[in-house]
């Protein structure tokens, strides 16, 4: 498929897209004969994952960190999984610290809506 397709299957925008395989974080992406960008269904995989990736937060540097493991093949998996571990953990402090800012929030909310009464 087409790069246009490939970034509206995927969320990411067509600039983001050639950004990140000239970054290197998209492997193997073929050709056509026409010079342009030909996605498979596995690149589409990949670019959905970066996508989520980045909206969590993961840094550029670990995404290529990332990508680069991927590259060389299953004995990676290991070290993928640890990078995933990582983020994960980083996303629940994240998600603790929104949960502690919600209840803040919502105390000078309600003390607001006292002096409204």
């Amino acid at each position: 498929m087409r790069i246009s397709e490939a970034a509206a299957r995927s969320g990411l925008k067509v600039d983001t897209i050639r950004y990140y395989e000239a970054e290197g974080l998209i492997p193997n992406v073929t050709r056509g004969p026409d010079g342009q960008r030909r996605f498979s269904p596995e690149n589409v995989d990949w670019l959905t994952l970066l996508y989520w990736l980045r909206e969590t937060g993961m840094p550029m540097k670990v995404m290529q960190r990332f990508a680069a493991l991927y590259a060389q093949g299953d004995k990676t998996i290991p070290d993928r999984k640890a990078i995933l571990i990582d983020h994960a953990r980083l996303l629940a402090k994240r998600r603790d610290d929104l949960d502690r800012c919600n209840d803040i929030l919502t105390r000078k909310l309600e003390i607001y809506e006292m002096y409204l009464k």
